[in-house]
């Protein structure tokens, strides 16, 4: 006897003899069956849909229906929602979203009929010693040369990190430019994105580029929803950057570059000619000014040591781009400022 159900896999179609109907979830359903289940599952569904149908809601279906099959539909149901809770609530989300978004990537790579390899590095230390930032990094078409690098951060915490409302003398903080630039330095990738889930986003990020964003000089940021098994904005992100990096195996990301030590560049100089402002005129304050004037003193002698670094060399390697961004250097220094010191010199 011929099968009743058959999978048009180009087209993500379900055929029922001779009707064909288009839905992903359907579609996903019995694609992920042996072909020889996907006909009694068929039978179970409409038997399903008819019952549900004839009580009106699925609701009063699942609390009036007594037989084993109501039965089953309602511990399914709340076998869902606690793994639901669980997955919100427990550590292991993050790990759990990492291998999710594997399999998703997977498929998606196999679908585009792409010969990429995707590789889980999220429990291994990169090219930083003791560094384990870069969860996911996908070979393009298996050249280890150039690839993509995925950070997952399911994580309300993370900021968006912009370089223009960074403050390096505070304590350090994982954000979204941060763990981007990170991340590309300890994987040696040729691109990077971030990927937050809908529910655990914070809002600066979602203010700043939406569900899905480019911050030019640093990587793609991309917003799913894992509960509905919607990754559709990590493809998109995925896509963008592996015709960037296929089109220009080496980017020349030093215009880039450039902007990104110009942007902090133009901040300090702003910030030390309001300092010498608030100098002249407000005295009560004088300390306290001094210590700002020399803060900016010394980041502005930190960006200005990277620029002349740049022209010279006409390139910043990733790492390079890291220690900028961090500032750890040129925070120590201004630990050691003493302001009675500096007024006697």
């Amino acid at each position: 006897m011929a099968a009743i159900i058959s999978l048009d896999q180009k087209a993500r179609r379900v055929r029922f003899g001779s009707f064909e109907m288009e839905n992903e979830m359907v579609f996903s359903y019995f694609d992920k069956l042996a072909k020889d289940e996907r006909d009694e599952m068929a039978k179970k569904a409409i038997y399903i849909g008819v019952l549900a149908l004839v009580e009106d809601r699925i609701a009063t279906f699942l609390s009036e229906t007594k037989n084993e099959l109501g039965t089953e539909l309602e511990s399914l149901k709340i076998i869902f929602e606690m793994k639901k809770e669980l997955f919100f609530k427990s550590a292991i989300k993050g790990t759990k979203a990492e291998d999710d978004i594997g399999i998703y990537l997977r498929e998606f790579i196999n679908q585009q009929n792409y010969n990429d390899s995707v590789e889980l590095t999220g429990n291994a230390a990169g090219q930083i010693a003791g560094n384990k930032t870069g969860d996911i990094v996908c070979k393009i078409e298996n050249d280890p040369s150039i690839n993509i690098v995925i950070e997952v951060k399911f994580d309300k915490s993370i900021k968006m990190g912009d370089i223009r409302d960074k403050n390096i003398f505070i304590r350090r903080a994982d954000t979204a430019w941060g763990q981007l630039i990170e991340a590309q330095a300890n994987r040696g990738s040729s691109a990077a994105i971030i990927v937050f889930d809908k529910a655990l986003v914070d809002g600066s990020i979602t203010r700043d580029i939406g569900s899905l964003g480019f911050v030019r000089g640093v990587g793609f940021i991309a917003v799913v929803d894992s509960q509905a098994g919607d990754y559709s904005n990590l493809f998109v992100a995925y896509n963008l950057a592996r015709e960037i990096i296929k089109a220009k195996k080496d980017i020349d990301y030093e215009e880039e570059v450039l902007s990104f030590i110009v942007t902090r560049i133009v901040r300090d100089i702003e910030n030390l000619l309001n300092v010498k402002k608030y100098v002249q005129a407000i005295t009560d304050n004088s300390m306290k000014i001094l210590e700002d004037l020399k803060a900016n003193q010394l980041s502005l002698e930190f960006s200005l040591q990277f620029l002349k670094k740049f022209l010279n060399d006409k390139k910043l390697s990733r790492e390079d781009l890291l220690e900028f961004y961090a500032g750890e250097e040129v925070k120590k220094e201004f630990e050691n400022f003493d302001v009675q010191k500096f007024l006697k010199g």
